[in-house]
């Protein structure tokens, strides 16, 4: 879709679902547009707030993982690092997982807002402002659909989540890594392509390429997954809910595993625009400390029903 087409919705948007898979729900009387979103859900993050729609992400059984020993073993890429094996098999639950990296407008929206909140208690803007590090700038892009960059781990899951949680009710969380790559492969649509949505990094992902690049774009830019999903190979480095420990990849539980119980730093995924073509890879693992700040880290939001 055009970004002048989609600017003249901006308006008119209201949150939906993105259903995939034979399971997909319905607005509660069996309905939907059979276009790939379901209208009339109840399932609102924020009404009227743009690029703010979650994508149902059916469970299923995949090899997380990536190695680049055996050209005859499953998931071999040339480009795989150490970290990205051992292959093992994992099997998650169904999910939702947003369409777009979080937006400045949305997190704005969140840590800003004065008022009641489902609970029926009072809540007020957080107040060392809607930004706790750096905020955006136009150099680095700034506005209400660029993602929300120089935002630590610790900044997402101590203020922003349980501000949202509380204004909506639910019960919003940073995507596992297990559930972070079966997302950015496609899920149960996946082709196997290196990058998510594509062989070709370039129809997919802000990176570092051929082209000079200084700073974030805005979200859905580019193509998305096969279920939809945008910007996840490049644009913004995402956090994830694990803890970081290579020796701990690959033999936890296979069934909605949760990574280490402890460690030093955070994964990070999808690579940034500042990542070359190999860290924009589905499997390609990254990681910072909780309160590290970047212009190249951002996050998208994950509810399980």
């Amino acid at each position: 879709m055009k970004r002048k087409f989609w600017w003249s919705l901006l308006p008119f948007m209201v949150v939906a679902l993105c259903a995939c898979g034979k399971e997909e729900p319905t607005d509660g009387n069996g309905d939907n547009t059979g276009n790939g979103n379901v209208l009339g859900s109840g399932f609102e993050i924020i009404a009227s707030l743009s690029y703010v729609d979650m994508v149902y992400v059916e469970g299923g059984t995949f090899l997380m993982g990536a190695q680049s020993t055996d050209p005859r073993s499953p998931n071999f890429n040339l480009s795989a690092n150490s970290n990205e094996s051992p292959v093992h098999s994992v099997t998650l639950s169904s999910y939702y997982i947003g369409k777009y990296e979080v937006t400045q407008q949305l997190w704005e929206y969140v840590m800003n807002y004065t008022g009641k909140a489902k609970d029926g208690s009072t809540m007020s803007a957080v107040e060392s402002g809607p930004w706790l590090g750096i905020p955006p700038s136009p150099e680095n892009g700034k506005g209400d659909y660029y993602p929300a960059y120089y935002v630590s781990y610790d900044d997402v899951v101590n203020y922003f989540i349980p501000r949202l949680n509380k204004i909506t009710g639910k019960t919003f969380r940073l995507p596992t890594e297990a559930e972070w790559e079966y997302a950015a492969r496609g899920g149960n649509k996946s082709k196997g392509y290196e990058y998510s949505g594509s062989d070709n990094c370039d129809d997919v992902a802000w990176y570092t390429g051929y082209y000079a690049i200084s700073s974030p774009s805005q979200v859905g830019t580019k193509q998305p997954n096969e279920l939809g999903i945008y910007d996840m190979s490049g644009n913004l480095y995402e956090w994830c809910s694990d803890w970081y420990d290579d020796s701990y990849y690959g033999s936890s539980s296979p069934i909605d595993p949760e990574g280490a119980a402890s460690g030093s730093n955070r994964m990070l995924r999808g690579g940034s625009w500042y990542t070359y073509m190999a860290g924009c890879r589905v499997t390609s693992r990254n990681y910072n400390f909780p309160f590290a700040q970047s212009n190249g880290y951002g996050f998208r939001l994950v509810y399980r029903k």
